[in-house]
Order: structure tokens, then C-alpha cells, then sequence
């Protein structure tokens, strides 16, 4: 099962953590699809997405894909994404970046993607176009 991780300094924490999680919600609910955020094509209902959250903690899966689980604290926000394989991995990946980008615009995100329990390991950029 692949996993990333992400630590994003920010003052704003809490509000990115329920900004994505009510975005994702939405997307969930039909408002609209995460096709609409890729730029490949999708068939419509490839993937159906629900979110859970508090002030300081999120669950968005994204069925059949996997789930992104975060935690705000203090400064803060903490990204994990598991997935069923690298496709789901790379598809989350391409969603969460391009919200989050979308989120920040005023005062920009460094989102850092790591896969856990590997030391020195390089930071996974953002996706290839």
C-alpha cells in the first residue's frame, strides 16, 4: 500500500484542514466531480469521495483510490495519503496539491510530499504535467 506524507508550516492550519475537507465534501455530494480537477479524463463516478473533520483532524477517502487523513496543529498541517496502488497515489496527490495551490493563493503552500520511514529520502514534487 503506498503512503506520502506532508508537513505544511502554516499559521492556517485549522482553516486549510476544513476548507479541503468541506471542499471534498461538496465534491462527494455532486456539486462536483474530481474530474473537474484532473487533466486527464475521467468516466464520471470512477471515484466517489466523503469527508469527515474537526478543527484539528480530517478523513477524505476517495473510494476506490484510498484516503488522505490530516491534522492541524499550532502551525501545522500534517498530510498522509494511503493508497490502494500508485495510480490512487498519484491521482489524491494531483487533487490535494491543485485545491491546496488553489486554497493559498495569497499566501502560497509548500507542499512537500515524503514517503514515511525513509531517511534522506528525496521529496516526491508535484506531479508531472
Amino acid at each position: 500500500m503506498p503512503i506520502l506524507q506532508a508537513r505544511i508550516h502554516t499559521a492556517r492550519a485549522t482553516r486549510y484542514l476544513g476548507q479541503f475537507c468541506k471542499h471534498a465534501a461538496a465534491m462527494g455530494a455532486g456539486g462536483h466531480t474530481s474530474r473537474m480537477h484532473l487533466h486527464t479524463t475521467m468516466a464520471r463516478g470512477e471515484v466517489h469521495v466523503t469527508a469527515d473533520w474537526s478543527d484539528t483532524s480530517g478523513t477524505v477517502t476517495f473510494t476506490p483510490w484510498g484516503r488522505c487523513t490530516l491534522t492541524a496543529a499550532d502551525n501545522t498541517l500534517t498530510l498522509r495519503i494511503d493508497a490502494t496502488d500508485d495510480d490512487g497515489i498519484t491521482r489524491m496527490r494531483e487533487i490535494i496539491d491543485r485545491d491546496l495551490q488553489r486554497f493559498s493563493r495569497r499566501d502560497p503552500l509548500t507542499v512537500s510530499w515524503h514517503q514515511p520511514g525513509t531517511p534522506g529520502a528525496a521529496p516526491f514534487g508535484p506531479p508531472a504535467p
